[in-house]
């Protein structure tokens, strides 16, 4: 049997200006699209699920939990590019953020780490869970920033295009055997 890599981008969250973006929790509406989700995981057979700790991805990784009556590991290293030192931005001034975030990697241009940081950082989390669930169908409830780092570098395609395209939530399987992207999909 085929075993996957299922990288999810947590659901909708509830915004909340005055709270750094990774206390934030999710919306009633981004509760019912991670139940969808978690419909359409089951086709994949997932035999383990880890969580980032951000509350909105621990949420999303819940919903999936409890309908898969499956157990959350949560890993540090697999939360979101670090912006804890940004303040809540217009959605015009945080897409010019991002796109110079991705476009000058090796630099730190926002937040308190550079995109190629980002991309070590998780990539080598993501590698651990791996290797300690080989031959495993593993989904990754996690963030869009470093999934667009970790899936672009991957496939060649380009992250902030990835990234701007994502869905909340959405996901992205990879096939382990051959690390092939085999379906993205966008939960609305």
């Amino acid at each position: 049997m085929k075993k996957y890599l299922i990288l999810v981008k947590h659901s909708l969250p509830e915004i909340e200006e005055g709270r750094p973006a990774r206390e934030w929790s999710l919306s009633q509406e981004g509760r019912l699209r991670a139940h969808k989700l978690s419909g359409l995981l089951e086709a994949f057979r997932p035999e383990v699920i880890v969580s980032s700790p951000e509350s909105k991805a621990k949420e999303t990784a819940e919903m999936i939990s409890e309908k898969l009556h499956m157990e959350i590991r949560v890993v540090q290293d697999l939360h979101e590019h670090d912006r804890s030192n940004v303040s809540y931005l217009s959605q015009a001034a945080f897409q010019a953020s991002m796109r110079e975030f991705f476009q000058r990697p090796g630099e730190l241009v926002f937040g308190r780490e550079t995109a190629n940081e980002a991309h070590a950082r998780f990539y080598q989390a993501l590698h651990g869970i791996l290797n300690e669930y080989r031959n495993k169908t593993v989904v990754v409830v996690t963030h869009g920033t470093v999934i667009s780092l970790f899936v672009s570098r991957l496939t060649g395609s380009s992250d902030f295009e990835l990234w701007n395209r994502m869905g909340l939530p959405s996901y992205i399987g990879i096939d382990l055997q051959s690390n092939t992207l085999i379906v993205k999909e966008d939960i609305v």
